[in-house]
């Protein structure tokens, strides 16, 4: 077999593969036998048909047709090895020639890996916002503990911000009722929000036993967008009584003796979710920092299914919220043009980081063992709320663990990375991040170099493109 390459692009190849005939010999073989089983010829037993006898009742191009069908994927694979081509994509195969007893030419073109020249790591500096944890933020930590023991109690007054009331809530349209918008016995805290445009506003002031009539609009159903009159009765008004912060209600919500070691433990708490958004926010700036040095040219058909497939998962996101994507650009203050440029950067920022990143897990020969892959597979499980077991079964039967290990790969790539470079925060203090583990704390510097101790390190957790929330979250 001889194969030529040629560029198309720094990210598209056309591979042109000519076969010798007789290494379709065996392909030619094989197609013979399996139409001899499949068809019936008088004088011959199913399966002993000759060769000779299936040209002139078969014909001779069904044979070729399937002998053909046999070679080109093994060609093609052969010819991709040959040239060092990783695609990216099925190829689009023509056969340019096929001549029988003679040769067997066809074209592939197909997307492949771009061939990056590794920028120098060495100086790497990235920078993150402090990780401050406030008195403020340790009282509404307790504040909301707080609540959760608090004792509701009827009062015979109006509704006010913050308390609970119990209501019976219809929309009507033009008179009509609205079908599936309509509740009762429905508890809900005053100023929560989330529920229906109006609500809040209409409830202050309303005693029990009294209706309010607002116009607001659904979220979702066929009137979305549209005005529609709800009319809510208000049959029960409570306020909450929280408990004294104290050493009981320390003992009352917490393992702790004391309401000082309570608060303690709270603060504790918020330190470590601060460290992982650092960790967090010092993995994406060291990357963006890494990209900047290099040019990545990016497959224009791989950067297309990766937008469909955002855009895909955000419309499901706001179908689950029961929003629109016009009501979500509206609350975001975008616009239909900013909102697909914003995307498209993701993406392609997205694609060119994976891509880095697996030039690096190359060059670095890094590898993935068994309890990395299990613990890897449990934490996505775990993030995407599914049964283990089930997520690691539609995983294999999918045969999706070559994508669950390179995302690991990447990660450790990334986690190289990171513990390179120089992050500083805000103050200009130097984030330690080689030992911090996935809930927040410090390992132990001893264990370094240990497998357990590496596998947990929050710098290669998390996979590098894990699912991403809606595409404003993370501003």
């Amino acid at each position: 077999m001889k194969s030529a390459v040629e560029t198309l692009s720094p990210t598209r190849a056309k591979l042109t593969v000519e076969v010798p005939f007789e290494e379709l010999k065996p392909s030619l073989d094989a197609a013979y036998k399996q139409i001899a089983q499949q068809i019936n010829i008088p004088g011959f037993r199913r399966g002993k048909v000759p060769p000779q006898v299936i040209d002139r009742q078969v014909g001779r191009g069904a044979v070729l047709d399937q002998a053909v069908n046999d070679v080109l994927p093994k060609a093609y694979v052969e010819a991709l090895q040959e040239n060092s081509l990783t695609p990216l994509a099925q190829p689009e195969i023509e056969l340019t020639k096929l001549e029988d007893n003679d040769v067997l030419e066809f074209t592939a073109e197909v997307d492949i890996k771009p061939e990056i020249t590794l920028p120098e790591t060495e100086g790497l500096e990235a920078s993150v916002e402090d990780a401050v944890v406030t008195d403020e933020d340790v009282e509404e930590q307790v504040k909301a503990l707080q609540e959760r023991f608090a004792t509701l109690i009827d009062v015979e007054r109006p509704a006010q911000d913050g308390d609970f009331v119990v209501i019976d809530l219809k929309a009507s349209k033009d008179g009509e009722t609205v079908e599936g918008a309509e509740i009762t016995g429905f508890s809900y805290k005053v100023g929560r929000g989330g529920m229906i445009d109006g609500l809040d506003e209409a409830l202050i002031g309303v005693s029990a036993g009294e209706t309010k009539t607002f116009t607001s609009q659904l979220a979702n159903g066929d009137l979305v967008g549209e005005d529609v009159d709800v009319e809510v009765t208000v049959s029960q008004v409570q306020e909450q009584e929280l408990p004294e912060l104290d050493d009981e209600f320390a003992q009352l919500a917490s393992e702790f003796d004391t309401f000082a070691e309570l608060q303690d433990d709270v603060r504790e708490r918020l330190v470590r979710g601060k460290r992982l958004e650092q960790a967090a926010e010092a993995r994406d700036a060291v990357l963006e920092a890494l990209l900047d040095r290099v040019e990545i040219p990016l497959p224009e058909g791989i950067v297309t299914e990766e937008l469909n497939a955002r855009r895909q998962s955000i419309e499901q996101q706001l179908a689950y919220a029961g929003m629109t994507l016009d009501k979500y650009l509206e609350d975001e203050g975008q616009t239909l043009e900013e909102y697909e440029a914003d995307l498209d950067r993701r993406v392609r920022d997205a694609v060119a980081a994976q891509f880095l990143l697996d030039e690096i897990a190359e060059k670095s020969e890094i590898g993935v063992d068994q309890q990395e892959l299990t613990q890897h597979m449990l934490r996505r499980a775990q993030q995407s709320g599914q049964d283990p077991q089930e997520f690691v079964n539609h995983m294999l039967e999918h045969n999706h663990v070559p994508e669950m290990v390179q995302e690991i790969r990447r990660g450790k790539a990334l986690a190289e990375l990171v513990e390179d470079a120089v992050v500083k925060d805000a103050s200009g203090n130097v984030v330690e991040l080689k030992n911090l583990l996935p809930d927040g704390s410090y390992g132990d510097p001893a264990a370094e170099g240990d497998e357990a101790a590496e596998g947990d390190d929050i710098a290669s957790a998390a996979p590098v493109n894990a699912p991403e929330e809606l595409v404003q979250d993370d501003k």
